[in-house]
């Protein structure tokens, strides 16, 4: 009994440094710098009576138009920024 009591307290103190040294992924507060053709792609709400994500793709001009602020959405909605020239293969 007491050498699972050592093992168990041995296992607790050789695990500690290993956990502590492991950070978590931070995500960026804001959208990152981009050209200002670079389009930013952010989760929208879904069409009514579709549950399929939706990811919408627009330069931070277009989204400003629609009143919607990227820095303050990125870090919840954001998925990529696609900095490619739109059209085919892009």
């Amino acid at each position: 009994m007491a050498f699972k009591q050592s093992l168990f307290a041995f296992m607790l103190v050789a695990g500690s440094p290993v956990m502590a040294s492991q950070q978590e992924p931070v995500a960026p507060s804001a959208a990152p710098e981009a050209p200002p053709t670079a389009r930013y792609c952010l989760r929208v709400d879904p069409a009514t009576g579709s549950r399929m994500e939706t990811i919408r793709c627009e330069t931070r001009a277009d989204w400003v138009a629609m009143d919607v602020d990227v820095d303050a959405e990125w870090a919840k909605w954001g998925v990529r920024v696609v900095t490619a020239t739109p059209g085919y293969g892009a």
